[in-house]
């Protein structure tokens, strides 16, 4: 019996009792969730893709792809959440001893202080206002979701950079090149801080005044397709992840698009998250424009 195969079967039997098993903690609170919500999970299904594969002794190791699609009725409309998560697998001969499946990757070097922002004066901010297309923002995230624009650099920790480039295609104004620590642009085979890292992302949107600008709302309901969430999952004042409201579900609450672990209307808040804690904070912004 092949190790695909056996991936395969193991899957197979984690989800004939999904709302009971507790190998998978993220996904009994994804299912769980949905019902909580007063939704309904109609179907499921999902796909294993090996990508990587290591032998050495009586062991293998290999990394794999875990594609699951949530057909789910919120109201009188359905939608279709999808994610990629990345799982890892060792096994002693035939029988599978270690599992590890990864719905985050976090960034490895955080920008631990606020980038500088610009302090420009009102007409500063009058010249270069924008009207942003929300719908073409939308557009673009739903056409990436899942896969990278050959236009940009993509990066193993890509959030910021996918929530960036939807933005840009609403029409959101760049400006700071070619200085990494000033403004929000990308060109010329280079970017600032603010365009790739999740940290940086916020900090700009939390002070700029000039190009791309946003304004802070307290609640997730206030937001609409075409705004930004920012995620510190270990509450530390660190933010770790950034995603982009696609559409709202029946209760008016944003489901989102994100990258790195590739996800597609996923509900907002995370809480099926391997990176989520209790201390987690939440920055939301409306896009100026």
């Amino acid at each position: 019996m092949s190790h695909t195969y056996q991936l395969q079967v193991y899957w197979e039997r984690i989800m004939d009792r999904l709302f009971d098993q507790e190998d998978h903690q993220w996904l009994r609170k994804k299912v769980d969730g949905i019902e909580e919500r007063g939704q309904r999970l109609q179907r499921l299904t999902f796909n294993i893709h090996p990508y990587h594969r290591v032998a050495y002794e009586n062991q293998t190791h290999i990394q794999y792809l875990l594609t699951i699609s949530l057909l789910i009725k919120s109201g009188r409309y359905h939608f279709l959440e999808e994610g990629h998560y990345h799982g890892e697998a060792r096994f002693v001969g035939e029988e599978l001893t270690d599992h590890l499946v990864r719905t985050e990757m976090l960034e490895g070097n955080k920008v631990s202080k606020p980038l500088p922002v610009d302090v420009a004066t009102d007409q500063d901010r009058e010249r270069s206002r924008f009207t942003y297309n929300r719908r073409e923002a939308v557009r673009y995230a739903d056409r990436w979701w899942d896969s990278y624009n050959p236009a940009y650099k993509s990066f193993d920790v890509d959030c910021t950079n996918y929530v960036s480039q939807c933005i840009r295609a609403g029409g959101a104004s760049t400006w700071g090149a070619p200085n990494r620590t000033k403004g929000w642009w990308y060109g010329s085979g280079n970017w600032s801080y603010s365009w790739t890292v999740a940290h940086a992302l916020r900090w700009y949107l939390g002070g700029a005044r000039k190009g791309l600008t946003a304004t802070e709302v307290s609640t997730a309901d206030q937001l609409s397709p075409g705004d930004i969430i920012c995620y510190d999952f270990q509450g530390d004042g660190r933010f770790d992840h950034n995603t982009f409201v696609v559409r709202k579900d029946s209760n008016g609450m944003p489901l989102v698009n994100a990258h790195t672990s590739n996800s597609r209307h996923r509900y907002w808040a995370y809480e099926d998250s391997t990176a989520y804690t209790p201390d987690i904070q939440y920055k939301f912004y409306k896009i100026d424009g």
